[in-house]
């Protein structure tokens, strides 16, 4: 065997982003767009048949790394659209590590994968939560630091004096649609404004310890199953982190343009740019008002499967 396949799903985040970075709770949803991988043993490293340099591709490197450094071939094809917030590089980091696994004859557990891709998100970014890996690893929807969600307990993550808890929820049958920017924003250099901002003004972090006690709300919404409830909650969590300053008047646009025909919407991710995230019952006519504000629509299904890999002779 020298060659293996692997794919992982996006996801979006319901509630919680931004201050799930500093252990705050947070709820993300696997969705049904995939990041798929196909690597082989080589001779030196390739990405879609080009020779590549590591040092310009730091996810490859560091799970490469981790794993004896054998050099591949890998083939990418990804259905998630990158720089918006649905977690396109967790996915990426999420299926070569598994891939690699295969490669290297390692330990195929969700946990341990997950936890090797969160390290080269970090390694990548410089901070951010396993939240999006996570819930890629695992599929379905995961939640951080939510005691009383109601879930069953995944695995535990510390990293640089903080600690996220993460547990596997189910989320029953609901509509969201995805609205895309088209704008890319990278996630580090918003994660890092958050942090400037928050270590600088106590009404930043007072704004952070209320995303947390809002995401609590919801997750209790979404158990319950009360689309009403949850709706609002986002709708509060949008203006949460509008005034963090992650929003964007394209993000604004869509979510203001969902709302008459929506329970609740907010951008999704790490903002700047990206996707913002509707709840509805009326699909159709959301993603017409979505479109209508420049946006790119999608109807995204939840219960989807996380990461898979095999091992193929090439």
């Amino acid at each position: 065997m020298n060659g293996a396949s692997a794919s992982a799903p996006g996801k979006f985040v319901i509630l919680g982003e931004h201050a799930v970075v500093y252990g705050k709770p947070a709820v993300a949803v696997a969705i049904n767009r995939r990041f798929y991988i196909r690597a082989r043993r080589n001779d030196d490293f390739r990405i879609n048949g080009e020779s590549t340099d590591l040092r310009f591709n730091p996810h490859i490197r560091y799970i490469a790394g981790r794993n004896d450094m054998i050099p591949v071939s890998v083939h990418m094809d990804s259905k998630i659209p990158t720089g918006s917030g649905l977690g396109s590089s967790a996915a990426l980091s999420v299926a070569f590590s598994a891939a690699m696994r295969v490669l290297c004859g390692r330990s195929m557990g969700r946990e341990e994968i997950a936890k090797e891709a969160f390290e080269a998100e970090c390694y990548c970014q410089g901070r951010g939560s396993p939240m999006d890996t996570s819930a890629s690893a695992n599929g379905g929807g995961v939640a951080l630091n939510a005691p009383d969600a109601g879930g069953s307990h995944l695995w535990d993550i510390d990293r640089d004096g903080v600690s996220w808890s993460v547990s596997g929820i189910d989320v029953p049958p609901m509509t969201f649609v995805i609205g895309c920017t088209g704008i890319k924003a990278a996630t580090g250099p918003l994660v890092e404004r958050v942090r400037k901002y928050k270590d600088g003004n106590r009404f930043a972090s007072d704004i952070v310890e209320e995303i947390g006690q809002v995401t609590l709300e919801g997750i209790d919404a979404l158990r319950a199953g009360d689309a009403e409830c949850l709706g609002r909650l986002m709708t509060k969590d949008h203006k949460l982190l509008s005034i963090l300053g992650v929003s964007s008047n394209e993000l604004n646009k869509m979510v203001n343009a969902s709302l008459p025909h929506a329970y609740g919407a907010k951008l999704t991710g790490a903002g700047g740019g990206g996707c913002m995230v509707a709840l509805t019952d009326q699909p159709d006519i959301v993603c017409e008002a979505i479109s209508s504000r420049g946006g790119f629509p999608f109807v995204v299904k939840t219960g989807v499967e996380g990461v898979k890999a095999s091992a193929k002779n090439e």
